[in-house]
């Protein structure tokens, strides 16, 4: 077989087809894809620490023999083991205890050599390491790779050992390093200070010393960057070539509207609504994202520029992710329109409307009868047809998949489009990552919107919290409480929101009225409970996480967040967000027992913070982009190993070069 990097991984010493399939899941099909796969984290281990220098609260790794080992079942809950190994060196002793594994009793035998990376606590007046990360070292020529050298880690999963898949990955270097070509110019290269291609593998994988890993992390973070950057802009230049509709953008229409509405536009909505009327004004198609934090205002500042589209004679769409959403927003603009002008028709689109109305409604959006119809994804169905679509609004953008979001352009002739997001993006960001978009930026609050007042309260207190959710139902507002699980997860302790519905219900919120939600039931049935809720048919609203992208309902003052340091920042605001949508004072109540670092972080920013914003810079520093923009965001989930946030400067020299070679 010829060798290239395309080669699938089965035919690489000691794989085969059957442990191809277990690779396949970490998303490694060939050997380019093992090269690329790239390690979590390096250990130190040209020098260990001895085991009389552990210091407690400390992380270490160490190279211990297996003295003795045994197992126990826990006295507080039945079927659950405890695997205790007791370890030494020249200098001492220490246990590491594993919970919950009983399968790794397989694993040790007296003296067998670990290495072990892991935090020192102390437990009933001995040091010990909690649930280690541990090797097996066997042969010399696993010393070779794992041993006196800078040692790569991966995340694998279990029944791929580290040591394996090192040997896997150095074989793969060692055959087909030959065949790599470097794809980036030497001229960008040379300006840039960049290792080839070839180097760069070696060094991230098997780093000769720390500055040549700093190096080869350098040049594959700029790769990455580079070829992110490449399709954007050519995405930019081909929209630039094409002619969009040039809109008259002033006009009775919008100076009506905008006095007919009951509260005064802030600063920071005029500002992006003059932004959206320069493009939509110029030959070419906006693309433009518009930022805001929840309830800063952005429907109204997309009403606008749909009214714009219609007053030239042009349809609007405006494309929301959920069915509850879309008849929230045809209620309010419907409401917001019709007071000033009531020859302008509005049409709703949902899966749910039976088919005898879906296709009058396809009828009438293909004779241009429907100036403005708000939707979900029903609307990118093939049916639909306009007359002349204009603009196109799309809400939430981050929960459409990208090839979703480009099929309701394709049925106008280049379409003006606003895509707006309630997950703030700090602006050098977003300019730099939404390369083909320009960026708008609603940073204001409407006045009178009182703070959220953010509270933490411990697991052991958590009466408290409740006392002052039942004060609020008691005046007549509504609360939230949410749980990060449906079912009720015995290994990570979380309380279920289905068995603390039965709980609540006849327990603490007896009382009053409760319902349940959660991400497992039928989109109209979310829809029907969400229905009730804001008719007050229900008081307490029992939830998971299905609620990150709500309604309005400006009579729930109250959020209890259960667990909460099982949530993500971001996802912890865009859930406070959900209360203080009126004019009461709000709450935003987080119950937990915080023990990771991370988390005490994540919680403090929540109480330090209310602007979303602010909160976005701590999300990104903490978690990094890949997770910050989850799975679905094209592009940036798949950088592997580049971090915008902490190389923005690389990032700006790889955009400005993906610029030059277009």
């Amino acid at each position: 077989m010829e060798k290239s990097l395309l080669t699938p991984i089965q035919y690489l010493k000691g794989i085969g087809p059957k442990r191809a399939k277990s690779f396949s899941k970490l998303g490694i099909n060939t050997i380019e894809d093992l090269l690329y796969y790239f390690p979590r984290r390096y250990e130190d281990r040209t020098k260990f620490i001895s085991i009389s220098k552990l210091q407690e609260g400390q992380t270490y790794t160490i190279k211990a023999q297996v003295k003795a080992l045994g197992e126990r079942q826990s006295f507080r809950r039945r079927g659950f083991s405890i695997i205790e190994v007791a370890v030494g060196d020249s200098t001492g002793k220490i246990f590491c205890v594993w919970f919950n594994q009983p399968y790794l009793k397989e694993y040790f035998k007296v003296g067998l050599t670990l290495i072990l990376y892991g935090r020192i606590e102390r437990y009933a007046g001995r040091l010990q390491m909690n649930s280690p990360e541990f090797e097996i070292v066997s042969s010399k020529s696993d010393e070779s790779l794992s041993i006196g050298r800078i040692t790569p880690i991966y995340s694998l999963p279990q029944g791929i050992t580290q040591r394996y898949f090192r040997k896997l990955v150095k074989s793969a270097l060692d055959e087909y390093l030959p065949e790599i070509n470097d794809f980036l110019p030497f001229d960008i290269r040379s300006r840039n200070n960049l290792l080839n291609l070839a180097i760069s593998l070696i060094n991230i994988h098997f780093p000769d010393n720390l500055d040549m890993q700093n190096e080869a992390y350098r040049r594959l973070s700029f790769e990455e960057f580079f070829l992110f950057q490449l399709p954007l802009a050519l995405r930019k230049l081909k929209k630039k070539e094409k002619t969009g509709i040039s809109h008259k953008v002033d006009g009775e229409l919008i100076n009506a509207f905008i006095e007919g509405l009951t509260f005064r536009l802030t600063l920071a909505q005029e500002r992006v609504i003059e932004e959206i009327k320069s493009d939509m004004a110029k030959p070419h198609a906006m693309q433009r994202l518009l930022q805001g934090d929840v309830g800063s205002g952005k429907t109204v500042v997309a009403t606008i520029a749909t009214l714009i589209a219609i007053q030239g004679g042009h349809q609007a769409a405006f494309m929301v992710p959920t069915e509850i959403l879309a008849r929230q927003h045809y209620s309010v603009v419907s409401r917001q329109v019709l007071g000033v002008r009531d020859d302008i028709k509005i049409g709703l689109l949902i899966s749910s409307i039976n088919k005898k109305e879906k296709e009058k409604i396809y009828k009438e959006i293909k004779e241009g009868k429907v100036d403005l119809v708000i939707g979900t994804h029903a609307l990118i169905e093939e049916s639909v047809k306009f007359k002349h679509l204009g603009l196109i609004v799309i809400d939430e953008q981050h929960k459409f998949g990208v090839g979703q979001r480009a099929l309701l352009p394709a049925k106008g002739t280049n379409p003006d489009v606003l895509i707006m997001t309630a997950t703030p993006i700090p602006r050098t960001l977003a300019i730099t990552l939404y390369g083909d978009l320009d960026v708008s930026i609603i940073n204001e609050l409407p006045p009178g919107r009182l703070a959220i007042k953010t509270m933490q309260f411990s697991e052991k207190n958590k009466s408290q919290a409740y006392e002052i959710a039942k004060a609020q139902l008691r005046q007549g507002s509504q609360a939230y409480i949410v749980y990060p699980v449906i079912e009720e997860s015995y290994a990570l302790d979380i309380l279920g929101a289905k068995k603390m519905y039965n709980q609540l219900k006849s327990g603490e919120f007896k009382e009053f009225k409760l319902g349940l939600i959660h991400g497992r039931l039928k989109q109209s049935e979310q829809d029907e409970i969400m229905l009730k809720f804001k008719q007050k048919e229900l008081e307490v609203l029992v939830s998971t996480t299905v609620l990150e992208v709500g309604i309005d309902i400006a009579n729930a003052t109250c959020m209890i967040v259960e667990s909460a340091e099982r949530f993500g920042l971001s996802q912890l605001h865009q859930l406070r967000g959900r209360v203080g949508r009126g004019r009461q004072e709000s709450f935003c109540i987080l119950i937990c027992d915080a023990e990771t670092p991370q988390a005490k972080v994540r919680l403090a920013a929540m109480l330090k913070y209310n602007d979303g914003f602010r909160i976005a810079e701590e999300d990104l520093k903490i978690r990094g982009p890949g997770e910050f923009f989850g799975r679905r965001q094209s592009g940036l989930s798949e950088l592997r190993i580049a971090n915008p946030l902490t190389q923005m400067q690389l990032l700006k020299k790889a955009r400005e070069e993906a610029g030059k070679l277009i």
